[in-house]
């Protein structure tokens, strides 16, 4: 009995030594990235995760929806990917700031454009 007790004992000790190095390793991991940017001049220029801008194909909500004009409000948005959403359709929730959502009414006119 005393030799199972030592055993677990021993056994958690280097769970909790290996969990303790793991989130070290992540640790400085991390901070070789924040040590990147500072070196960056202050006038660069980043690209922007959140690429998308509704506001430049605002003049497209109350038109009717046509899929040829897909590819001009994509472009004119600055958008990755575009996701057309009519009524009762199913959409994942994850959040993608690049994803153009076209949002159609049941008289097929745009609704709305949102990002994400």
């Amino acid at each position: 009995m005393k030799t199972w007790r030592y055993n677990a004992v021993r056994y958690s000790k280097m769970v909790i030594v290996s969990g303790a190095m793991t989130l070290l390793s992540a640790c400085a991991t991390g901070s070789g990235t924040q040590n990147q940017a500072a070196d960056e001049p202050e006038d660069a220029q980043s690209i922007p995760m959140d690429s998308c801008d509704t506001a430049a194909i605002s003049y497209a909500i109350g038109e009717t929806f046509d899929e040829a004009n897909v590819p001009q409000l994509q472009s004119e948005s600055q958008s990755r990917q575009v996701r057309v959403l009519r009524p009762g359709d199913a959409a994942t929730m994850d959040h993608r700031p690049d994803r153009l959502n076209i949002h159609i009414d049941s008289s097929e006119n745009i609704e709305a454009l949102r990002c994400g």
